[in-house]
This record gives C-alpha cells, structure tokens and sequence, in this order.
C-alpha cells in the first residue's frame, strides 16, 4: 500500500467513525483526505472498496506486530496474549471509540464479507502456528491444533461482539487463555517454550 492510499485510508477512517458508512458520501471522504474526487477514485472506486482495504490494513498491522513481538513471547499464554492484544482487543477498542459504531460494523458486514473471513483465516493460521509446539500435549487432552486455533479465533471474537465493556472482554479473553494453557498442559509450566 502507497502513501497516497494509507492517508485515503486514515481520511476514511475518520469519517467513517464520525457519521458512520451509510452517512458517508465521497464527497465527504475527499475534503476529508484534502483530494479530488479523481485522486479517491484512482485508488478506490466505491466505499465498499474502501472498507476492503480498511480491513487489509488492519490485519497486515496486526500480523506485523504479532512478527515483531512474537520473539519476546516465549510461552504460550505471553503469545495468545499478543494475538489477542493485537487483534481482538485493537479492533474492539478502535471500534468502542467511534460514535457510530454500530453503522460501521453493519457496513463491515454488508460490503466485506469475504474480506472479513480471509482476514479470520489468517489469524486462525497464526493462532495453529502458536500451538504447533503443543501439538502432543494438546492431542493427549483429545485436541488437535487446527480444531483449537478454529475455536480460539472464532471464541475470542465472539467474546469481543458480546462483551459488556472492554473489562469483561479481557476477563473472556483470559478465560480462553487458561483454557489454551490447560489443553495444552502449560498451567504450571515454567517461563520458557513449550515441552518436549
């Protein structure tokens, strides 16, 4: 992504978070970004188009912060707690910060379905990627890797749509995570990588 396309991108954002996407028009999103109309359509053709790329964004910054920090993170529960940090608690906080959250989130759904689940099955390949070194123990508590990563992923999300407020998601977070670390027999388990 150019520069032209991430300003474009944080213009829409901005917008999108004020008046929601059914109360955007193009117009708004150029004087927003400080454009013509033909920069914004250059780069993107429709608000539906935009929204794609807001997802892209989001989920290539928190797979490259998951890359980043993911070496500092040596056990289990610290790496579960970064992905949740970096996707599920990131989205939910950006998403309570907007007045129109509700609009935002149904245009989400509305334009970006498959966007949405692309993004879903990357974050599902990091969380699989995490518990890999697990896979043993995980597999004597009768779980296998791609089951679990499904369920964290799908799970932490739901907990994100349904929770009461950002306190109760970290509480459902942390519940996940104990869980994680039980299946795969880390509870009581040293700082440091998995068992062999």
């Amino acid at each position: 992504m150019n520069e032209t396309e991430q300003a474009l991108l944080e213009a829409a954002m901005r917008v999108f978070s004020r008046y929601g996407v059914k109360r955007t028009n193009m117009s708004d999103l150029c004087e927003e970004a400080g454009v013509s109309r033909q920069t914004f359509y250059n780069n993107f053709r429709n608000k539906d188009d935009i929204l794609r790329a807001l997802i892209r964004s989001f989920t290539a910054r928190a797979l490259a912060e998951i890359d980043a920090h993911r070496p500092a993170c040596p056990t289990l529960g610290a790496q579960l707690d970064l992905v949740f940090e970096q996707t599920v608690i990131a989205g939910f906080d950006m998403v309570s910060a907007m007045p129109n959250a509700e609009d935002f989130i149904d245009g989400v759904h509305a334009s970006s379905k498959q966007e949405v689940e692309a993004t879903h099955a990357q974050f599902r390949r990091v969380i699989a990627d995490i518990l890999a070194p697990y896979a043993p123990q995980l597999g004597k508590a009768g779980v296998d890797v791609a089951s679990l990563s499904d369920f964290v992923q799908r799970a932490s999300k739901a907990a994100a749509i349904a929770a009461q407020d950002r306190d109760h998601l970290l509480t459902q977070l942390a519940t996940l995570r104990q869980l994680c670390l039980a299946a795969a027999n880390q509870l009581n388990a040293p700082e440091q990588g998995p068992s062999r």
